[in-house]
């Protein structure tokens, strides 16, 4: 696979840009200077300056249509979507027709987020990660079910994906320190903040960092 290093990546597509995550996502694409295309479902949540910076594409993660827009002429997608309650299977749609649209008319590259309480070969995680994992499992309903499902269906694809696994997130500043972050090992840190997130997904695009893997990242602690 050749390597997307940040001189060569022009074009992003994003989804979930005006979640609280998102944003973060979204401003540090458009920071670094990349063209980033936005699938909003309300284009009004994407203040004055913002819509002027993006090409905007309206419509749902799922659509085939909107995806098809969304996707023509993107070097990489980033996924920003966040769980909800009200459709607790969307990562795995979103991860089907995603894979369906890539796999026939590209881009090969895709990140976006899971959890770290899903669980995937090779992992190392600590006791006290495997506790809280399986408790995640058994306690978290339809929407936790949904991350190792959507897990299954990149991992079944000959695309090349990423699946970062965050633990807790928080509000508060991007680190001036460099991020935890293992393929398989969980994070000593048990907390990462959306800036940090947000960046963190931007950096594995530009450094094609962990592909087809789920890798577990934090911010360090204080």
């Amino acid at each position: 696979m050749a390597l997307l290093v940040k001189e060569k990546i022009v074009k992003l597509a994003l989804i979930g840009a005006t979640g609280r995550t998102g944003t973060h996502v979204l401003a540090a694409a458009l920071g670094r200077g990349h063209d980033v295309t936005a699938l909003v479902r309300d284009p009004d949540k994407l203040d004055s300056r913002t819509r002027a910076a993006v090409r905007v594409v309206v419509g749902d993660a799922t659509e085939p249509e909107a995806l098809t827009d969304l996707l023509t002429g993107v070097d990489a997608v980033v996924s920003a979507l966040g769980p909800t309650s009200k459709e607790g299977d969307l990562h795995t749609r979103t991860a089907d027709a995603l894979i369906a649209i890539m796999a026939r008319t590209g881009p090969r590259r895709f990140v976006g987020v899971s959890g770290a309480g899903i669980d995937v070969p090779g992992d190392r995680k600590s006791a006290a990660n495997k506790v809280i994992s399986a408790l995640i499992q058994l306690l978290g309903g339809a929407v936790v079910k949904d991350k190792p499902a959507e897990y299954a269906a990149w991992a079944a694809s000959d695309l090349d994906w990423t699946l970062v696994r965050p633990p807790r997130l928080v509000d508060g500043p991007a680190s001036t320190r460099p991020l935890e972050h293992d393929a398989h090992r969980s994070t000593r840190s048990t907390k990462i903040t959306r800036a940090d997130l947000g960046g963190f997904l931007i950096d594995v695009v530009e450094r094609d960092l962990h592909p087809r893997q789920a890798p577990f990242v934090a911010t360090p602690r204080a």
